[in-house]
């Protein structure tokens, strides 16, 4: 009974069980995929689309109703495609979850290029149907030195990356509200970061409008700085999740 325990115990620290998933039913690569690509797309048309109505038509959003409006398109997206591809929607997370053990590293390249596909897809279309002009741009660039917005996203993203691994990725967390605590999170570092460097926290999310625009300012920040940060949110919220042993020593003391 131990060793059984044990081996699933060690299983869902590797990631092989999906606690959201039935395991008869097998999720296809192109099903997580295309479930990437949509939520990425719905993320940056919601998102970067509150950031140029609120440019361009005088406040009407209101910068506090950006920050909500990031905060619920994630926090929606994570319950609507979360049980198929485990919602990353940002290569900042997919990186960090392959280098923990977490997204097989063969699914790397897919995931990715899905993200940025919908991320380019989402600025096109909002180009398309809005007048965009230079001062309503809904990319992200610094409003101080490159510097400044650099470290501001290392911190934000090691934040999230930090809340990401205990609300949803750890098996004794509670898994339903994972998607409103990453949602909250998202919404809480916006009102933080967003007047200093955008708040990206997510390469796809500055490099969808800067290719789509051609605005490329600063643009290594917002792809260095979340995976640097997202890399040492999920390391350290490793150190503490138990390991085999401890949750051996403790199945052999209450036995």
């Amino acid at each position: 009974m131990i060793d059984t325990v044990e081996s699933q115990f060690s299983a869902m620290e590797k990631g092989t069980i999906n606690l959201s998933v039935s395991t008869n039913h097998k999720i296809h690569l192109a099903q997580k995929m295309l479930a990437e690509f949509i939520g990425t797309f719905c993320v940056i048309f919601a998102g970067c689309g509150s950031v140029a109505v609120n440019k361009l038509y005088g406040g009407t959003v209101t910068f506090p109703g950006v920050c909500v409006t990031w905060g619920l398109i994630v926090m929606a997206m994570i319950y609507t495609v979360g049980h198929v591809s485990g919602a990353h929607f940002n290569p900042a997370v997919t990186v960090t979850l392959s280098l923990l053990g977490l997204c097989p590293f063969k699914e790397l390249v897919v995931y990715i290029l899905s993200q940025l596909l919908g991320s380019v897809l989402a600025s096109g279309t909002l180009s398309l149907i809005m007048n965009v002009t230079p001062e309503a741009y809904f990319g992200t660039t610094p409003a101080g030195s490159t510097v400044q917005s650099f470290v501001v996203e290392i911190i934000i993203t090691f934040i999230l990356m930090f809340v990401i691994s205990g609300a949803a990725n750890d098996h004794r967390a509670i898994k339903k509200h994972g998607g409103i605590v990453v949602g909250m999170t998202i919404m809480l570092n916006v009102f933080v970061g967003g007047p200093i460097s955008g708040a990206s926290m997510n390469p796809a999310r500055s490099l969808g409008p800067a290719i789509v625009k051609g605005k490329f300012k600063g643009i290594w920040a917002y792809v260095l700085g979340p995976i640097i940060g997202a890399i040492a949110g999920g390391f350290v919220y490793k150190l503490l999740k138990p390991t085999d042993k401890s949750f051996r020593d403790i199945l052999k003391r209450s036995g």
